[in-house]
């Protein structure tokens, strides 16, 4: 009697790994830059408070840009700083001609307009990608700064070999920083000046009933969780061979050790056995956010096109 052959597991696809590989790229190009007589590229960034888990972040970048070359600094300020005083603070990073990249760690404390600060900062030094400015490139397929962790997905997905062009894809999440710009990255045009790709793109949400995200997620040839939701994508909703993209990161109890730990949205041990790629958390789109931040480092130290700080703050104030 012939033998059943099991599927095997799902490939797993290093963040960590890939992220290096971008590193090592971005290095070699602040090098080239250097030696061609530019100044080194200069990252600022911005923590308010004492959130445990930003300081961590911020620490991340700040390690990262120094493994690659850029320069840096950690501006802290308490978080009982006024939105005034943190908006002044930005026009004068935004006019300082030392500063290349700026970010300004999220999440802020409750009584400060997160969309007024991502806006404050030039579209030119604004890495993480928010300004509405390089949000509306992108959105156009033009050349801008990409948010870093919708970039990190896109580039796990091309330098995987995982194929787009004319697939179906379900995002599932429909933020602003991550779910949105992800959907835009796969949809768009693989021709235009920001190349998508091609691929159909559904997008779910907090409100999407149960089975209906279930037909979108059996169709789907490749699913990015995005949602903040632990075991939202679990092996009985996926086809054979999908590649799962996990952006989630959600920290839970664990009921053996009782320990805090870190997991995304995806059953990881049951999907791997039915996917065709899975990516890990931690170690998957993590480390690739923080290597995009860099690539947008060295981008803006290229970019010529620099707003005048006073244009941004009417900008702010309109």
């Amino acid at each position: 009697m012939q033998a059943i052959s099991r599927k095997q597991d799902a490939v797993v696809v290093s963040g960590r790994k890939l992220a290096r590989q971008i590193r090592e790229e971005t290095q070699v190009d602040v090098e080239k830059w250097v030696l061609a007589g530019n100044r080194r590229p200069h990252l600022s960034v911005v923590l308010v408070g004492d959130d445990p888990a930003s300081h961590s972040y911020v620490l991340n970048k700040t390690r990262a840009a120094a493994d690659v070359g850029i320069s840096s600094e950690t501006i802290l300020k308490h978080s009982d700083i006024s939105e005034e005083e943190l908006l002044d603070l930005i026009y004068k990073l935004n006019a300082d001609h030392r500063v290349d990249g700026l970010l300004v760690q999220l999440p802020l404390p409750d009584h400060i307009d997160e969309r007024v600060i991502c806006n404050a900062v030039a579209p030119a030094k604004d890495v993480d990608g928010f300004h509405v400015v390089n949000v509306g490139r992108m959105c156009l397929d033009q050349s801008t700064m990409l948010p870093a962790t919708p970039w990190g997905v896109w580039e796990i997905i091309k330098r995987t070999g995982i194929p787009t062009f004319g697939k179906n894809v379900l995002v599932a999440g429909r933020s602003k920083n991550v779910g949105m710009p992800i959907a835009m990255l796969l949809h768009t045009d693989g021709r235009h000046e920001r190349p998508g790709g091609d691929a159909t793109v559904t997008i779910s949400h907090r409100y999407t009933p149960k089975e209906q995200l279930c037909q979108h997620t059996k169709m789907a040839d490749i699913i990015v969780a995005a949602a903040g939701i632990p075991n939202l994508i679990t092996a009985d909703m996926i086809k054979e061979g999908a590649a799962v993209i996990d952006v989630g990161i959600n920290r839970i109890q664990d009921p053996v050790t009782g320990k805090s730990r870190l997991v995304g949205d995806v059953d990881f041990e049951g999907v791997k056995k039915k996917a065709g790629f899975i990516t890990p958390v931690p170690g998957g789109v993590g480390p690739m956010t923080v290597a995009m931040l860099m690539k947008n480092t060295i981008k803006a130290a290229k970019n010529v096109l620099q707003i005048p700080a006073e244009r941004i703050r009417m900008a702010a104030a309109s």
